[in-house]
């Protein structure tokens, strides 16, 4: 049976890291996020690796185009093994008494609307292919509730990326007992440091991408972890 992972929200940091693991191991590799021409690279990236790919144009905050990228892939390589959502949600929504509420309400489709959408398409998929099938789920700090991180997202400018983060944990800890009941792993990764390469990146960043990707790479052998951290 071919072994397909799905990444929504691929770039040049963590999704790529993810890819090459994934797909040293046999993977095929469908990668969905909205710049076409970035896409293009990293495919050429991983085929030069002898990694499989395709690139799907979609944007993670419609939910319906999420949903229509899945399909696309299951058209490419076959049912899907595995499903890595790694989206950024960035700077928007960055002080909730003035952000536009159309932005507040896209970053919250990024990190959960857009999710449970995905999920549901490819779980079909995920449940046939049994204890091969995961839900892989980056999460950040600013999802953690404490006092010093909710200081750090005001002090910041996002506070939005805090809501979407908080909402999306508490998804993830749902999601995780829900799918366990179907068979099929659920495992979220928070990152509480900076990874280089990547949307935060601002030449202080200490955390490889690759030790990330490891790092989902024994969460998926060993099955067990509902929730991690690294960083």
């Amino acid at each position: 049976m071919s072994k397909n992972l799905v990444i929504v929200g691929a770039g040049p940091g963590i999704s790529l890291a993810v890819a090459k693991k994934f797909g040293a191991a046999g993977f095929s590799v469908a990668l969905v996020a909205r710049n076409a021409g970035k896409l293009s690279d990293l495919v050429k990236q991983l085929e030069a690796a002898g990694v499989k790919a395709t690139a799907i144009p979609a944007d993670a905050s419609d939910p319906a185009a999420v949903r229509s990228a899945l399909q696309q892939a299951r058209k490419a390589f076959g049912p899907i093994t595995v499903l890595q959502w790694n989206p950024a949600l960035g700077t928007a929504a960055q002080d909730l008494l003035t952000t536009p509420l159309a932005e507040l309400r896209a970053t919250l489709d990024v990190g959960v609307t857009s999710l449970v959408g995905a999920i549901q398409e490819a779980l079909p998929d995920l449940k046939q292919q049994g204890k091969e099938s995961a839900v892989l789920v980056t999460n950040g700090g600013f999802g953690l509730f404490a006092d010093q991180v909710d200081q750090i997202a005001v002090d910041a400018g996002s506070m939005g990326l805090g809501v979407a983060n908080a909402a999306k944990h508490k998804a993830s800890r749902l999601l995780a007992r829900r799918l366990h009941k179907e068979g099929v792993y659920y495992g979220e990764l928070m990152v509480v440091s900076t990874v280089k390469g990547t949307l935060w990146d601002r030449g202080q960043a200490t955390l490889e991408a690759s030790a990330v990707a490891e790092r989902y790479w024994k969460m998926y052998q060993g099955r067990s972890e509902a929730l991690a951290q690294i960083g």
